[in-house]
């Protein structure tokens, strides 16, 4: 696909559906309008209040003054890799220093919530010095693999293209699973029918190698897919026992937190949210619209889910046991406004990325990548 250059540079009340029930949305990144799906029943709204969160001397102010942040993955020195979505730039952030610019990507177009999304750093990058990004073009959006050699990034070869792409719908998170497989959250891109056309990249979970090639233990023959029937999906991680966890934008009623099995299909849109309905898979747990938006995950050292949510300007934490989830909490509700990403960094701590800058009310400071232990 040839090179390119670079330029360097709830409470215990919340939620109330678990165990087997499961939005960004269409503009704004909390509700949606596209037509056609369903719902079950509705559920008890979450408290607006939270337990109890951490004081601001728990918390570490990593990077500030941030504009449009989005993907951050950690290097094996500890700093890490942060995406700023509209102005295309790849930023090195680490404690107790500034950030420093390693490159701007050539052929980015941010359009509405597309541009600069997710990133992602090989599990063997001591070796391979491997960097992957996820982006927006005039035409689609596509992932491309660059090294890293410490100060700038380099890029390499273009490995997935053809992901549909819209104003809003984009999906673009990228995370490595512990089979060493890049998995990748794409959107609808605003056309619904993507989601169950299994021919269309749109409104999946894809599964490739380092090359963008589909593993020949895929779901189906040459294909990347490896769950569909999406709305959108912003956050992917997984247990110690490998169980894959995924964030999904709801339309108008229901967000989700999927448990993802290899080959199933989540239902968009004929259902949002639980459905009941085969063959559709269930959500584990679903929010109210107002109360999510979920982007971001990460899986904590106590076990339990920590999803970022935009609208609804929290981070939820839900407990895991297996294949079900307790009682959804919300933590730092309204502290630090809208949360685009959390990531487990090595020691243990959640590095919390914001997203004020972008349909947000944001402080001096903002936008801002805090680092904080749980308990939160």
């Amino acid at each position: 696909m040839g090179t390119r250059r670079i330029r360097t540079a709830c409470t215990a009340a919340a939620v109330a559906v678990v165990a087997f029930t499961g939005c960004e949305s269409s503009p704004p990144e909390s509700s949606g309008s596209t037509a056609g799906s369903s719902a079950s029943a509705p559920a008890p709204a979450p408290s607006s209040g939270g337990a109890p969160t951490s004081s601001s001397e728990s918390r570490t102010t990593v990077a500030s003054k941030l504009d449009v942040p989005w993907g951050l993955a950690f290097l094996p020195d500890r700093s890490a890799l942060l995406t700023l979505r509209d102005k295309a730039e790849v930023l090195q952030i680490r404690e107790g220093a500034k950030p420093v610019s390693v490159g701007k990507i050539d052929g980015v177009e941010p359009n509405g919530e597309g541009g600069l999304l997710g990133i992602a750093v090989s599990p063997q990058f001591a070796s391979d010095k491997r960097v992957f990004v996820y982006y927006t073009t005039g035409s689609d959006n596509r992932v491309e693999r660059f090294t890293f050699d410490g100060k700038a990034l380099h890029a390499d070869r273009v490995i997935l293209q053809g992901i549909p792409n819209a104003d809003h719908h984009n999906g673009g998170r990228l995370e490595f699973g512990p089979d060493g497989r890049l998995y990748i959250g794409t959107g609808d891109a605003g056309e619904t029918s993507h989601s169950q056309d299994t021919s269309s990249l749109g409104g999946k979970i894809l599964r490739v190698d380092q090359d963008g090639n589909a593993p020949t233990d895929n779901p189906n023959s040459g294909s990347p897919v490896w769950s569909w029937g999406h709305r959108n999906v912003q956050g992917l991680a997984w247990d110690s026992a490998g169980r894959m966890f995924a964030s999904e934008f709801g339309q108008n009623t229901w967000d989700e937190l999927n448990l993802i099995r290899k080959g199933a299909n989540y239902g968009w849109p004929v259902v949002e949210g639980k459905g009941n309905r085969a063959p559709y898979v269930d959500p584990l747990v679903q929010w109210r619209t107002s109360d999510s938006s979920p982007s971001g995950l990460a899986i904590g050292t106590d076990g339990a889910a920590y999803m970022a949510a935009l609208a609804g300007r929290a981070l939820w934490r839900v407990p895991l046991n297996g294949i079900t989830a307790g009682t959804p909490e919300r933590l730092l509700d309204n502290q630090l406004g809208r949360i685009r990403t959390v990531e487990r960094a090595s020691d243990g701590r959640l590095w919390i990325v914001t997203s004020n800058t972008f349909r947000g009310s944001p402080s001096d400071d903002d936008d801002r990548v805090i680092a904080m232990r749980p308990p939160l």
